[in-house]
């Protein structure tokens, strides 16, 4: 048996009253789906009911529809049955009748649309439209190929039914088949499907939310780099005289500000100032500070740890500030290692720089004014009201270490300094020594001053034991001082 040959099919719609139109295929696709050779549009009619091939030089007419009926000259056609056709031939589908004519190369194919009986109730042959001549295939010939024509056409339609009949919809693929031996190409959609629904996102959203809200009360470390202080965590107060004015206890909102936001850090240093707040102690900051937008969390900082000293922290940040590695500007200005590097006498190129006590830190310190109005030395007397409150500050009111000398404090038992501590000779006369007291600086003044130990940092002294932050708290002091000596009125030594 040969292969389907391709043809030359026209179709004449008489019941739409248009132009016939000519189409060169190998088969003729019959049905009600919009885009079939021959669109039958009623209910009555399958997407794809019937198709028309040529097959050795005969027509062959298969129905495709198992829901359908249809009749060949008032015979039924039973599915996926074929029937050779001959001129004059009517094939009834539905409300349309198809009158067939056709030459070996040519099959013209004529609609009509006439309502009757309903094709599963029967009818006799159409005699509308008789045959003007006999039919060209004779019915032994049928009968001879009928068998093997009925199988190619059933191979032939069942492939093309599975590719192009069925009705176009989201799940059909819109790109062509793949070239090849193999054409069916499933590509699978889930254009139907939700592929994401909405009760995943609430359940995803209740999970998250679960698991959040066990950390947050289980796993508070998460939220933050390290536990806070002990100091911050207390109770009750450690140390008297106090220099706040409650507990912490641990509460994240005596500092932070609720949300994420610039104004949270403004709001923490104002938290600080507020709370630290007492007769003893003022949270001030020297004007020098403020005009360079230095803040308290600038130096004291947090969450280092339970056993973290936010004082020690803040006196190890004076040198990590005022250091020349330190490329940063303050209120437009750059700072650098102080004194030169060295913790000693403030000299530069040979000229005493100190620059001595302003107001506001000589009016926490009523001795010296005292020392000052008895020597009856003004602020206008540059040098020696410098001279005046360099010495006040050291002679009987500190305590000397190892290789300094000194003289024993009756009121406390202890060595303190004396001229002859830094001076070694004409401390008393006109010739004073001015160059040793530039090398015994060093020696309280030290680099074990930013030594992390296990001792208070105020054990050596600091930047702080000259250049004093918080100028209104009275219970900081070096425990080189001597807080309750009498301060004798020494006599003054031009320097």
């Amino acid at each position: 048996m040969d292969a389907v040959r391709e043809t030359t099919f026209i179709i004449a719609r008489e019941d739409r009253g248009e132009d016939p139109k000519t189409i060169l295929s190998d088969g003729l696709r019959i049905g009600r789906v919009p885009d079939s050779d021959v669109w039958l549009n009623h209910p009555t009619v399958s997407r794809l009911h019937a198709g028309i091939n040529r097959i050795e030089g005969y027509f062959y007419l298969i129905n495709l529809s198992a829901s359908s009926a249809m009749t060949l000259n008032g015979r039924a056609i039973p599915f996926n049955e074929a029937e050779a056709l001959a001129e004059g031939d009517v094939v009834r589908i539905g409300p349309f009748f198809l009158y067939i004519e056709h030459t070996e190369e040519i099959f013209r194919l004529s609609v009509s649309l006439q309502f009757a009986l309903s094709v599963a109730e029967g009818e006799q042959p159409h005699k509308a439209r008789v045959p003007t001549t006999q039919p060209l295939v004779m019915p032994a010939r049928i009968a001879a190929v009928k068998s093997e024509a009925t199988n190619s056409l059933k191979i032939f339609w069942d492939k093309r039914t599975r590719e192009k009949a069925g009705r176009p919809s989201p799940l059909h693929p819109q790109a062509p088949p793949r070239t090849g031996k193999i054409r069916f190409n499933w590509i699978p959609t889930r254009d139907l499907v939700r592929p994401w629904p909405f009760a995943i996102f609430v359940w995803a959203l209740i999970v998250v939310g679960s698991f959040s809200a066990v950390a947050a009360f289980t796993y508070k470390i998460a939220f933050s780099p390290d536990p806070i202080s002990d100091p911050h965590t207390r109770t009750t107060f450690g140390i008297t005289p106090t220099i706040a004015k409650q507990p912490d206890s641990g509460a994240c909102t005596s500092c932070h500000a609720i949300g994420v936001s610039m104004a949270n850090k403004e709001k923490m240093n104002a938290n600080c100032a507020g709370c630290h707040q007492t007769e003893s102690f003022a949270a001030s900051i020297i004007p020098e500070h403020r005009e360079a937008g230095i803040t308290c969390t600038t130096c004291h900082t947090e969450h280092q740890g339970r056993d973290f000293s936010a004082m020690n922290a803040a006196l190890e940040s004076c040198a990590k500030c005022h250091n020349d590695a330190n490329k940063r500007l303050y209120n437009g200005k750059s700072v650098h290692t102080a004194h030169g590097g060295t913790y000693g006498y403030p000299v530069v190129n040979r000229q005493w720089v100190w620059k001595g006590l302003d107001a506001e830190e000589l009016e926490s310190k009523p001795e010296i004014v005292a020392l000052l109005k008895k020597n009856r030395i003004t602020p206008n007397q540059t040098q020696e009201w410098r001279n005046t409150q360099f010495h006040a500050i050291h002679l009987q009111r500190v305590r000397v270490i190892s290789g300094i000398n000194g003289i024993e404090d009756v009121d406390t038992a202890n060595q303190v300094m004396s001229c002859s501590s830094c001076h070694k000779t004409g401390y008393m006369a006109a010739n004073v020594d001015r160059n040793y007291p530039r090398t015994t600086c060093a020696h309280c003044h030290n680099t074990r001053t930013f030594e992390k130990s296990s001792a208070a940092a105020s054990t050596t002294p600091s930047c702080t034991s000259c250049h004093v932050q918080h100028i209104k708290d009275t219970r900081w002091a070096s425990s080189l001082r001597v807080a309750q000596t009498t301060v004798a009125a020494p006599e003054v030594v031009n320097r």
